[in-house]
């Protein structure tokens, strides 16, 4: 009876070693799978803000080009040079408002190899610039968006200036322009920053 008992633990012993190999088995693999999402996640965040960080090579690019113009030079759209003097309120420049026109990002400037504000190798740059007025020509008799600089006291009308006594402190207004860049990067990445400057 002992020899009989003995022969039917036998197999059993087998088959449950075997459905315990198989659980490991697929917890191995499930946390494989686990770490290796982790890695990619990480990864992608990596070349994400490696991209934010190249960025701002556009921004500085696009202000040196604002910086080398005549201010009558940015009365009017250049489009080879991704210059718009309105700030086109019916685009899109990101591409996900089914509403707006989407922006053809072909014409936008790309910062050059060689320059000094020469992007990383596998990044490329790209910015386009808008004048914040509702159009074209001096800034003096559209609408824009303008920032206010160093007052000075000056006799005379306050026109809705901060004022102190008989005296109103007048500050000299310009348009702001907003600074949209695109960064394409390996792994597809692509990110967008905005900058306002004036």
């Amino acid at each position: 009876m002992r020899r009989a008992l003995r022969r039917t633990q036998q197999g059993v012993v087998l088959f449950i070693a075997l459905i315990v190999l198989v659980a490991m088995s697929l917890a191995g693999v499930a946390l494989l799978r686990g770490v290796d999402t982790g890695t990619i996640i990480a990864g992608n965040l990596a070349f994400r803000q490696t991209s934010m960080h190249v960025a701002d090579l556009g921004v500085e690019a696009a202000r040196e080009w604002l910086r080398t113009k005549d201010l009558p030079d940015l009365y009017l759209d250049t489009p080879a040079d991704a210059y718009y003097a309105t700030w086109q309120a019916n685009l899109d420049l990101l591409g996900n408002d089914p509403v707006k026109t989407d922006y053809d990002w072909t014409g936008a400037k790309l910062v050059p190899a060689g320059s000094a504000f020469e992007p990383p190798a596998g990044y490329a740059v790209h910015y386009v610039v808008h004048r914040l007025c509702d159009g074209s020509g001096d800034p003096a008799g559209t609408a824009c968006v303008k920032v206010t600089g160093a007052g000075g006291g000056t006799a005379g009308g306050t026109k809705g200036a901060v004022a102190y006594g008989t005296y109103a402190i007048s500050v000299p207004t310009s348009a702001m322009y907003r600074i949209t860049v695109r960064v394409t990067g390996p792994r597809n990445t692509r990110s967008y920053v905005q900058a306002t400057v004036y």
